[in-house]
């Protein structure tokens, strides 16, 4: 399996950017991928709050370090693009990685 790195919106509207993230995992999946989607794993209660500065620091430099493992890094723009978001396509960029950009429609 392809190991890849899911870029999707979080910040904003976050129950929205949440039910799209899965649905983006849930893609990735249905493709033959291994995905990692870090901003939904992190989020999740008890572990990091987003809203603090340095904990949403912290979660996105803990998902960019798994690029070493990432084939490519997948981004699934149907809602745009988040400032998180253009740190991982950023990041990869600087990598070489490959990036690939997705669209699986807005319905949930």
């Amino acid at each position: 399996m392809r190991r890849v790195i899911i870029e999707s919106p979080y910040a904003g509207d976050i129950e929205r950017n949440t039910v799209y993230a899965r649905r983006a995992v849930a893609d990735s999946l249905a493709r033959g991928e291994a995905p990692i989607a870090s901003h939904l794993l992190y989020t999740q209660p008890g572990i990091l709050d987003d809203t603090v500065p340095g904990e949403r620091a912290k979660g996105i430099e803990a998902g960019l370090a798994w690029g070493a493992a990432a084939e490519a890094t997948v981004a699934y723009i149907d809602y745009g693009f988040t400032d998180g978001m253009h740190l991982g396509l950023n990041r990869a960029q600087a990598e070489g990685r490959t990036i690939e950009f997705r669209h699986i429609g807005d319905n949930q």
